[in-house]
């Protein structure tokens, strides 16, 4: 045996007992049953699938979204790296969320497809996701201030629907309007408002009719405005996220009135996690605990020092979470709570999206598609059906036609199949290739073009034969001549599956990975590992005969 065919040997070795010990992680993982896998811990389990071949949406079943983000607004440099940083964040988000194996990727210039395989809660993973989870922390004007709004928007109400006939007439008769009448007269808002404190609230289903009236004002000119900025308001108005329940059959809605510049932001949030009791009056509701940096409790102490007695809201994606009386100074290096009706989901995946940061830019849902665990199974078995099926002719068809040769043919297949299982399940790029249903129906071409080269060689063998060259010779010049061929075909091929990977999105790429590493891995067991077969068989045990 000469030095090079001992190398090649070695080689071909090396490579089919690294692809078996690689797949064979795949194979006992979708091998081994439900009861079988609820035995074993949670560590050993996630060690075992993520050494394993990684199934697709259409294959294991879970969410595909498209998210759109807006950048319309955003400074010039903001907008430039809005995607990278919408990326992070959605990125960090997913991760705490426990989604096993996500896919995240940037699609053009505006657009992110996220995966996420074996999903069972849908509607919680986009609220987590697409939620901009900005949080402030807003001072709430004293209630003398916020008289003087709701006074300055009923004045200007009154104008807008007095010109519209919407206002009910001074009096159809001699007799004087009654209170209520005058009252809706004067106030059209605040009429509605009912008070809990120094707190307006409105019913929940006058929530809309507010919104509707607020919408007719130009408020730059009905609210109090900056001293240094003329038209510029100096205060807002923000729902409430939490109803109140007063036990007379209404279910109202606080409407706080806020400074415009918050303290600071959740920029200042160093750390956030889900604790219960941090409402007294709702021991047993889990709240969400904020850590915050060393200049955001310095800011946290001196607010809250000056401002004892006051109001202090936390306003996450523009509605108040929750607005605490301070009671006293909170030294620097205490933690802050958000506390509200939440449940124990609502409550981590708060402290998640605090965690993550927020988002640089409002996102929307332009795609959306769910597939159920059942439809997946499906696929797996007419999909491995289709493989058998396929396979068994191929296997059929070199045996009886190639004879002895159609053997070392058909234990190139298997080696073939084994190293695609083995370089999808260990190829160390981020995220790892998924088999989909396009990709079996990738790597069952992928079998036809393996087939394809150790024809084209028995072929050219067989030619060599019957020119009465030596069983040696024919091997070689047939392997030589055949090898171009096969060349050209597969770079071709393999030109064809790069551009489907490079512009292709979900599916198509599922095909193009698999028929590129089918393509690669055919080439590697047709012309090397076959080769070596042959070399084995006609040198080493120097056989005369070649069935063939």
């Amino acid at each position: 045996m000469t030095s090079s065919m001992r190398w090649r040997t070695l080689l071909v070795i090396l490579v089919v007992a690294l692809a078996a010990w690689k797949a064979s992680y795949t194979f006992r993982f979708f091998s081994i049953s439900n009861d079988e896998k609820e035995q074993m811990s949670e560590e050993a389990l996630a060690s075992l699938e993520s050494q394993s071949l990684r199934l697709g949406l259409d294959l294991q079943g879970g969410m595909h979204l498209v998210l759109e983000v807006d950048k319309e607004g955003l400074p010039r440099d903001e907008a430039r790296d809005a995607m990278d940083r919408a990326l992070e964040v959605i990125s960090n988000r997913i991760d705490q969320f426990g989604v096993s194996e996500p896919s995240i990727q940037q699609e053009g210039s505006d657009r992110i497809i996220v995966q996420l395989p074996g999903l069972k809660d849908e509607q919680r993973a986009k609220r987590l996701i697409g939620r901009t989870a900005l949080l402030e922390f807003v001072a709430v004007v004293p209630p003398e201030e916020s008289d003087v709004v709701f006074r300055a928007i009923d004045q200007a109400l009154v104008g807008v629907m007095e010109e519209a006939g919407e206002l009910p007439p001074e009096s159809e008769s001699d007799l004087p309007l009654s209170e209520t009448e005058q009252l809706e007269r004067e106030r059209p808002l605040s009429a509605r408002a009912v008070y809990y404190g120094n707190l307006p609230l409105f019913r929940v289903e006058d929530m809309e009719w507010v919104d509707e009236q607020l919408a007719r004002l130009d408020l730059s000119e009905v609210l109090p405005s900056r001293e240094d900025e003329p038209g510029v308001p100096r205060v807002r108005l923000r729902w409430g996220s939490e109803d109140r329940d007063f036990g007379e059959g209404e279910v109202y809605r606080p409407l706080y009135v806020l400074e415009a510049d918050p303290i600071m932001t959740g920029s200042a949030v160093v750390d956030a996690d889900v604790r219960p009791g941090l409402d007294p009056d709702r021991p047993n509701t889990p709240g969400v605990s904020l850590q915050l940096t060393r200049q955001g409790g310095r800011v946290f102490a001196e607010h809250t020092g000056d401002h004892v007695g006051e109001y202090l809201a936390m306003v996450l994606d523009g509605k108040v979470q929750n607005a605490p009386v301070i009671q006293s100074r909170i030294p620097a290096g205490s933690r802050a709570s958000i506390t509200g009706d939440f449940t124990d989901e609502e409550a981590r995946d708060l402290a998640i999206m605090l965690r993550a940061g927020k988002l640089p830019a409002p996102m929307k849902v332009v795609e959306e598609r769910t597939v159920g665990p059942s439809l997946g199974r499906d696929s797996i078995t007419l999909g491995i059906r289709a493989m058998l099926i396929g396979g068994l002719l191929v296997l059929v068809f070199m045996l009886v036609y190639y004879k002895a040769a159609g053997v070392v043919a058909v234990g190139a297949l298997a080696a073939n199949l084994l190293l695609i299982v083995a370089l999808m399940a260990g190829l160390p790029v981020n995220p790892r290739p998924a088999l989909t249903l396009p990709g079996l129906a990738g790597i069952i071409l992928t079998i036809g073009m393996a087939v394809d080269a150790n024809v084209l060689i028995f072929e050219r063998i067989r030619e060599e034969l019957r020119n009465q060259k030596t069983i040696r010779a024919a091997i070689r010049d047939g392997y030589e001549r055949a090898f171009m061929t096969i060349m050209d075909a597969n770079v071709t091929t393999l030109i064809a599956a790069a551009v489907l990977l490079r512009f292709g999105t979900g599916p198509v790429k599922g095909f193009a990975v698999t028929l590129s590493l089918g393509i690669l891995a055919s080439m590697f067991t047709a012309i090397v590992a076959t080769r070596v077969v042959f070399d084995l068989v006609t040198i080493k045990w120097n056989v005369r005969h070649l069935s063939i």
